[in-house]
C-alpha cells in the first residue's frame, strides 16, 4: 500500500531553486550545482502537474541546470578581459532578481492587510458648522495703524498696480472695427465724378471718412483709369491731381 505524500507547491522553477538553496543552507553566489541539480530532478519526477505550460517551465530549468552541470566539468571559458567565466553567473543573477521581487510582493501583501484594518468615517458635520466663519473685529485687526499709514499702504498698492500697465498700449483706448460697404463707396465715387465732370483728387478724398473709405476710393480711381472712364493729369510734381470724366453723364 502506497503512502500518499503531499509535495510542497512552488510558484515556478526559480521558487523551487530558492527553496533548495535555503534548505541546504548554501551560498547563493557559490551554488553546489551537482547537489542542487540532483535534488531538483528528484522533485520534478514526483510532480503530477496537469498544466503542461507550467510543467514545461520546470523542464526548461532542468535542462538549464544539466547544461550548467556539464559546463562545470569542462575548462572555464575566458572573456575578453582575460577573466574566467562562471557558468552559474546567469542563473545567480536570475535568482537574485526573483528573490528581490518575491520579498517586495510580501511587503505589498503586508501593507494591503494592514490597510484592510483601517476604517474611515465620512464627514458628518452639520451645515451650520461648515458654513461658520469667525467674525472679524476691525478694531483688533487694524490695531495701532493710523490713517497716515493706511494712506501710505494704499499709495504703494496703486504704484504697483500702475507698474503692471503697458505705458504705450494702455493709452490706445478701445479699437473699433470700421464697417465699410465696398459697392456703396465705389458707386459714390463714380457718381461724384459723373456729377462734377472734373474735380481734384483732394476734393474727392475730403468727402470720405475713415481710412478704409480712402483706400477704396483710391482703388476705384485706378479701376476707372484702367477702363478709360476717366483721365488723370498733374501739371507739376506737387501740383493738384485733376480727374476728368471721359464719358458723358448719360453714358
Amino acid at each position: 500500500m502506497e503512502i500518499p505524500v503531499k509535495l510542497q507547491e512552488f510558484e515556478g522553477p526559480l521558487d523551487l531553486l530558492l527553496h533548495l538553496i535555503d534548505k541546504n543552507k548554501v551560498n547563493i553566489f557559490d551554488i553546489p550545482i551537482v547537489e542542487i541539480t540532483d535534488q531538483y530532478m528528484e522533485y520534478i519526477r514526483d510532480i503530477h502537474e496537469e498544466d503542461m505550460g507550467r510543467m514545461s517551465e520546470f523542464l526548461v530549468m532542468a535542462a538549464t541546470l544539466l547544461d550548467i552541470k556539464s559546463r562545470m566539468l569542462l575548462p572555464r571559458e575566458v572573456n575578453e578581459e582575460g577573466e574566467e567565466e562562471d557558468p552559474r553567473q546567469e542563473l545567480v543573477e536570475r535568482l537574485l532578481e526573483y528573490k528581490l521581487y518575491k520579498y517586495m510582493s510580501y511587503e505589498l501583501r503586508d501593507r494591503q492587510e494592514d490597510a484592510q484594518k483601517a476604517m474611515y468615517k465620512e464627514m458628518t458635520l452639520p451645515k451650520e458648522v461648515l458654513e461658520y466663519r469667525q467674525p472679524v473685529d476691525v478694531s483688533e485687526l487694524l490695531g495701532n495703524v493710523t490713517l497716515e499709514q493706511l494712506n501710505r499702504m494704499f499709495q504703494d498698492v496703486m504704484k504697483r498696480q500702475e507698474s503692471r500697465l503697458d505705458p504705450v498700449r494702455s493709452k490706445f483706448g478701445q479699437m473699433e472695427k470700421e464697417e465699410v460697404n465696398l459697392e456703396e463707396t465705389t458707386a459714390h465715387v463714380e457718381e461724384y465724378i459723373r456729377k462734377h465732370r472734373k474735380c481734384s483728387f483732394k476734393s474727392l478724398l475730403e468727402h470720405q471718412k475713415g481710412k478704409m473709405r480712402i483706400i477704396i476710393t483710391f482703388l476705384t480711381i485706378l479701376e476707372l483709369m484702367k477702363t478709360g472712364k476717366i483721365e488723370v493729369e498733374q501739371e507739376d510734381t506737387f501740383a493738384e491731381i485733376m480727374i476728368t470724366a471721359t464719358q458723358s453723364e448719360e453714358e
